[in-house]
């Protein structure tokens, strides 16, 4: 019997939140250049961090969602 849960563990490592971020940011930059993005880029951003798991401070969020219209209108 392995120990996998050691190897793999549940939470994900500080890292991997960070990586994450950025791809959801980067995913959701690339939608608002397409047009894909009708809502308030906050309010995608929050949804698609709730639905990773990853949970950000409501101000962080915001920052990150100015910085993500800034770059896509750029």
């Amino acid at each position: 019997m392995s120990d996998s849960a050691a190897e793999n563990p549940a939470t994900p490592t500080p890292e991997d939140s960070a990586k994450t971020v950025e791809r959801i940011a980067d995913d959701i930059r690339d939608d608002v250049r397409l047009g894909h993005v009708q809502d308030d880029v906050s309010h995608v951003l929050e949804e698609r961090l709730d639905e990773a798991g990853i949970e950000m401070r409501p101000e962080d969020v915001d920052d990150l969602a100015e910085e993500i219209e800034k770059d896509a209108s750029s």
